[in-house]
């Protein structure tokens, strides 16, 4: 996987992310603004801090799921885009 940006990191700060997850989903099938409504059902089924793995496809949804968690007050651990044109999401649920 190629690494594309690590988000609200400074060279000073540990890694944000260990690479555990507690709950992934896949989105790939689906399209603006369903991206992030199965997004956010998701994140209401974690608990304060849990995080969960969101796999997407397109570049609006690239750009709206990360942007809307970061307005919902989660945490954006990672985005990635994979070799396959996926967009690989990681987010930590906020309260």
């Amino acid at each position: 996987m190629q690494k594309v940006s690590w988000v609200d990191q400074s060279e000073d700060e540990p890694d944000l992310f260990d690479g555990v997850v507690d709950a992934a989903i896949d989105i790939t099938a689906d399209v603006c603004p369903m991206t992030y409504v199965r997004t956010r059902l998701a994140l209401e089924k974690l608990s304060v801090g849990q995080v969960l793995a969101v796999r997407l496809r397109g570049k609006e949804p690239a750009e709206n799921v990360p942007r809307s968690a970061l307005d919902q007050g989660h945490d954006v651990l990672l985005i990635e885009v994979e070799p396959a044109g996926t967009t690989l999401i990681v987010i930590r649920r906020g309260e």
